[in-house]
């Protein structure tokens, strides 16, 4: 008696493609398969050796108009299955209806309601003037390096036409759905202070040490200080202001040695109103500060900024609001606190929107005993289905002729 879409989506759950070894290729075949039937045109693309990026594709009655954008993922991120009351890859449905895997909320619930809300508009006989595509790509949970952000770069990217892209949001454990228009930009510093060493027993100047002290109380003081400037005023989000950990520390040789080095790893996510440029030169005082000898490295620093517009009279965020009137659903913008495949796409100018229509929902990506209930399931479709119809419909824009 269970909906077929519900057994559809716990059959992709089961698919292990959990990082360090995801089954891509199980992935793709699932995917590939669901696409055949649905009468979608696929088509592979291997970005790098071991990496492939599956489109799906539903053609428009004009395929001359920029065309609707649908990504999600097929990587999930590691678990501790001693911390999980079902084991994580069997997709197990309790009696309230919430189906606990890895992946249930990030992402492979949008992927499968992505592949039923088309099914659901063929069925209806529909088609619309835009082109729809579906791009399932890998390893966006360890960046996107080997998938998205080398995709965008190719021919079989550009050759979509891309006006309008959907990528994955958050759950929301309130009755409001987040969307979320653009995102903090990932920056991880490596902070290497070099000093005199020792023996242990000694009073010795200039040390690595001394210099790494100076670092860390002032990375640590911005980070309290954009921490008590989100908790003192409520009208800011985590995706507004800047956040900073220390997350390794590195050096020493043994108990008794001063050592000559030491190094701290810091991840910092910076939101779009900050100024980059004036941010990396507060880096450097930082480490000046701190002493002769102080360095930084970039192990990654996205430097782009691009949001999407969320203006009414924007005809992409028209037809998106629209819909979500009509279906009374509330809405709440934010900037994504985190990072996802959707900065690679408004990277090469394309707007995107981050939309995981999960609303009294825990948000539960990446920790224990993920689940989604069937019912925020099934009511994700019936949004989505909307969503397409009014995307794919949106009239020739003045560009298009």
């Amino acid at each position: 008696s269970e909906n077929p879409s519900v057994t559809l989506f716990r059959e992709y759950l089961r698919i292990d493609t959990v990082h360090p070894k995801p089954d891509y290729d199980a992935a793709v075949r699932f995917l590939e398969r669901v696409g055949t039937d649905l009468g979608l045109a696929c088509q592979k693309v291997e970005v790098c050796q071991g990496h492939v990026v599956l489109i799906l594709t539903w053609q428009g009655t004009n395929p001359r108009l920029r065309s609707i954008l649908l990504n999600s993922h097929t990587d999930v991120v590691p678990v501790f299955e001693e911390h999980w009351t079902y084991p994580p890859f069997e997709a197990v449905k309790d009696s309230q209806g919430n189906i606990y895997a890895r992946g249930a909320q990030d992402m492979k619930c949008v992927s499968i309601q992505y592949l039923e809300a088309i099914r659901r508009l063929k069925t209806e006989g529909k088609s619309f003037a835009r082109t729809i595509h579906l791009t399932f790509v890998p390893d966006e949970e360890v960046g996107g390096h080997k998938g998205m952000e080398m995709f965008v770069q190719r021919s079989e990217f550009k050759a979509l036409n891309v006006g309008f892209a959907m990528d994955e949001g958050l759950a929301s454990p309130s009755d409001t759905f987040s969307v979320f228009y653009g995102e903090r930009s990932p920056w991880w510093i490596k902070v290497k202070c070099m000093g005199s060493p020792g023996h242990g027993s000694r009073f010795i100047s200039n040390t690595a040490a001394e210099k790494m002290h100076k670092v860390i109380n002032s990375f640590l003081a911005f980070r309290e200080s954009e921490k008590q400037r989100l908790k003192s005023d409520s009208s800011l989000t985590l995706g507004d202001v800047t956040s900073l950990n220390m997350t390794m520390l590195e050096g020493g040789v043994s108990f008794n040695v001063v050592p000559s080095e030491m190094a701290a790893s810091f991840d910092i996510r910076i939101p779009p109103t900050v100024d980059l440029k004036a941010f990396e030169e507060q880096v450097a005082t930082w480490c000046r500060d701190a002493g002769e000898g102080v360095t930084c490295e970039f192990h990654q620093k996205c430097m782009d900024q691009h949001i999407t517009s969320t203006e009414e009279s924007d005809p992409w965020w028209k037809a998106f609001s629209g819909v979500c009137r009509d279906m009374k659903l509330q809405l709440k913008l934010e900037i994504f606190p985190a990072a996802t495949d959707s900065r690679y796409i408004r990277a090469v100018r394309h707007p995107a929107i981050g939309f995981s229509p999960m609303n009294r929902t825990p948000v539960l990506l990446h920790d224990h005993n993920e689940f989604l209930n069937e019912q925020i399931f099934l009511r994700g479709i019936e949004i989505y289905a909307r969503l397409l119809a009014a995307l794919a419909s949106v009239s020739p824009l003045p560009a298009e002729g």
